[in-house]
């Protein structure tokens, strides 16, 4: 969320703000997700990876404008791909009910 104010003006109320959205798209869906019935879980978590890659695309398209700084884009992508993990995972664990990831 820290993206807008770096952004020129020219280009922060059309792609810096669709990137914001985004962000905030995918938070309400995977807060959604969360609170979801077990059988609609693995189609709401399908649909938060969706959009985290839409996000990815538009990210790059920022940085292949200019928009967005190396160091800007580099922090962006390492997060971004620390939340793809972290939903990969849960969608795995949907697909392995009784395979737990902790080890008692």
């Amino acid at each position: 969320m820290d993206i807008m104010p770096h952004i020129p003006k020219s280009a922060r109320y059309t792609i810096g703000e669709r990137i914001e959205n985004k962000f905030l798209d995918l938070l309400e869906l995977s807060y959604i997700t969360y609170f979801s019935e077990r059988e609609k879980k693995k189609r709401k978590i399908s649909e938060c990876i969706l959009i985290l890659d839409t996000l990815k695309f538009i990210i790059a398209v920022a940085w292949e404008g200019k928009l967005l700084s190396n160091q800007q884009c580099e922090n962006i992508a390492l997060k971004l791909n620390e939340i793809g993990t972290m939903f990969g995972g849960w969608r795995k664990s949907l697909d392995n009910p009784e395979k737990k990831n902790r080890a008692l």
